[in-house]
């Protein structure tokens, strides 16, 4: 289930996108990121600029997809949408399906997320408590696809402000041996 955090508007803060709680960084840029479709102006620029004023607008049936290809397969921890249903009523996802895999051709869905009116950041974890000790164990794709399968009242199109996508931050002693306490 989306964990939903309240936030404001214009240019994300530095400390809100670096992230403050150091478990985690956002690897977003290490992807290439496309669309399944978009409105002039308001595409994949518009979803990573980290602006909550711009959006991107979907042009088209549903559902409407994210697709994030990594060049290598990756380890991923958490998702962020940042939706506002104040400002976007009927375009605002009401449900979301989240896919992964090595390719379009594998793709598995991993969380079914339901919205309920959100104002700002919705975390999806993708990581789980392991069973035997400590420690997570995390999602490792080249491929997440995000897919809103619907919006709010309705509504045909869609707009996400933002989203970024997290994985775990990585010791800088592993490799060496012992871990550093």
């Amino acid at each position: 289930q989306a964990e939903e955090e309240k936030g404001g508007s214009g240019r994300l803060e530095q400390s809100q996108a670096e992230d403050a709680d150091f478990e985690k960084r956002e690897i977003g840029n290490e992807a290439a990121w496309t669309l399944s479709s978009a409105k002039p102006g308001n595409g994949v620029e518009q979803l990573r600029d980290d602006n909550f004023e711009t959006f991107w607008q979907s042009d088209g049936a549903q559902p409407h997809l994210v697709n994030i290809q990594f060049y290598k397969k990756m380890r991923i921890k958490e998702l962020r949408l940042f939706c506002d249903y104040k400002r976007d009523e009927s375009y605002t996802p009401s449900k979301v399906s989240i896919k992964a895999g090595t390719g379009f051709h594998d793709l598995r869905e991993v969380q079914l997320v339901e919205l309920d009116e959100p104002e700002g950041w919705s975390s999806i974890d993708l990581s789980t408590k392991m069973q035997q000790g400590e420690g997570f164990q995390y999602l490792r794709a080249h491929v997440v696809q995000i897919a809103v399968l619907s919006s709010h009242q309705n509504g045909r199109d869609t707009h996400v402000r933002q989203v970024k996508i997290y994985g775990p931050r990585q010791s800088s002693t592993k490799g060496f041996g012992t871990e550093l306490s």
